[in-house]
């Protein structure tokens, strides 16, 4: 087929992040399915990467989303005046969360949620280091990008901000090293560009205990394994611990931008005075974007989407059996399936687009595919992407 003129627009005048995009050209999508211009269709496997929880163009997200655009979109930075999507939202999450994470600022994004919760951790204890894990990754602007711990992306782009050690995920003997002039721990909960690493009950107890011991605040970022991504609403409930600072963001929108960090109204009471206006945002809490995320919340709630990921994931694990897997590590429906190397698994990544389902690798462990579906996946659905999975893997 030849080049639309919409191709050859985005080459010329889209900033690249990579020499190889996968340059399906999107006319729609609905459901499991993003449609292309010839009309091919393409079940999603990874939701956008962790995006679409409920599947793309859910109903109940776009119903919402037309009724707000009745009323008014941006009308005031956020936190000055009073819109009701946003009170409606904050009041809602706190619903799903221990009594002390009451008090959320909204953001647009991951890496905006990371570098909110950093500033205010700094600001609560008055002290400036952190640790973080090895092979995590928290978003690629500055703040976010020191605190993830993969040297390959951000060695070009140092120096980047003093202060952060990195430790071994899931290691019980590092968390010695935090100490009372450590401001907070920021990990994930499940690492996910490692390829869905998975800690112990043990080591986030024990984590928890340690930062409690030496005043220390614990920022749980939770951008890819919140919103239900894990089987429980948050995946810290899997763990008996709860943090002093929850980050959220991916799944949490419906298709929409949008993140936030969640702590108490007395760590974040810190925001509004020395100086006044500690953390400001223009667009964070849009009422677009805070309409979508309410009605991805209350769908995932509503239709009991939380009990069905188990057996979901445990159907994937069933049928994917294929002597080229070596591997299946999961959290509810965040999935990596391990083969021998990146170039096996690439190729099969790629017949896989061909034969009309999207999945991908991970940043940090390329030899793993990525699946992470809608929630919303259907059994039907987890059958027909497990056939053209093996198929590829058969024919790549």
């Amino acid at each position: 087929m030849s080049k639309s003129l919409t191709h050859r627009q985005f080459l010329q005048h889209v900033a690249q992040t990579s020499d190889f995009p996968l340059m399906v050209e999107v006319t729609g999508a609905e459901g499991l399915y993003i449609y292309d211009r010839s009309g091919k269709k393409y079940l999603d496997l990874i939701a956008g990467i962790g995006v679409s929880s409920l599947g793309h163009r859910h109903p109940a997200v776009i119903s919402a989303i037309k009724n707000q655009l009745d009323a008014h979109l941006h009308v005031m930075v956020f936190g000055e005046f009073i819109q009701t999507p946003q009170v409606a939202l904050a009041q809602a999450l706190s619903k799903t969360l221990p009594e002390s994470l009451n008090c959320t600022y909204f953001v647009n994004s991951g890496s905006e949620a990371v570098e909110g919760a950093l500033k205010l951790a700094k600001r609560y204890t008055g002290r400036a280091n952190f640790i973080s894990c090895i092979d995590s990754y928290h978003g690629s602007t500055h703040g976010a990008l020191s605190a993830s711990g993969n040297e390959s992306l951000k060695q070009n782009f140092r120096p980047l901000l003093s202060g952060f050690r990195h430790i071994p995920f899931g290691d019980l003997t590092s968390l010695d090293l935090i100490d009372s002039e450590t401001a907070a721990v920021i990990i994930e909960t499940v690492q996910g560009e490692a390829g869905v690493q998975v800690a112990s009950k043990k080591y986030f107890e024990a984590l928890s205990t340690k930062c409690k011991s030496a005043g220390v605040l614990l920022i749980l970022d939770e951008i890819q394994c919140g919103f239900g991504r894990t089987g429980k609403f948050w995946a810290f409930e899997h763990y008996n611990i709860k943090p002093d600072i929850l980050l959220a963001a991916k799944g949490m929108g419906g298709g929409m931008p949008i993140g936030c960090f969640i702590s108490s109204s007395t760590i974040m009471g810190t925001l509004k005075s020395n100086p006044i206006l500690g953390h400001i945002t223009t667009f964070g809490g849009h009422p677009i974007t805070a309409v979508a995320s309410l009605a991805t919340l209350e769908t995932i709630l509503s239709e009991d989407l939380l009990a069905q990921v188990e057996a979901k994931a445990t159907l994937f694990k069933t049928l994917l059996q294929h002597d080229k897997i070596k591997s299946i590590r999961n959290l509810g429906l965040l999935m990596a399936v391990e083969f021998e190397s990146y170039e096996v698994l690439k190729p099969i990544i790629d017949r896989a687009l061909t034969l009309g389902l999207i999945t991908d690798w991970f940043l940090f462990c390329n030899n793993s595919m990525r699946i992470a579906p809608p929630l919303t996946i259907t059994n039907e659905e987890i059958n027909l992407a497990c056939q053209i999975l093996l198929e590829s893997i058969e024919t790549a």
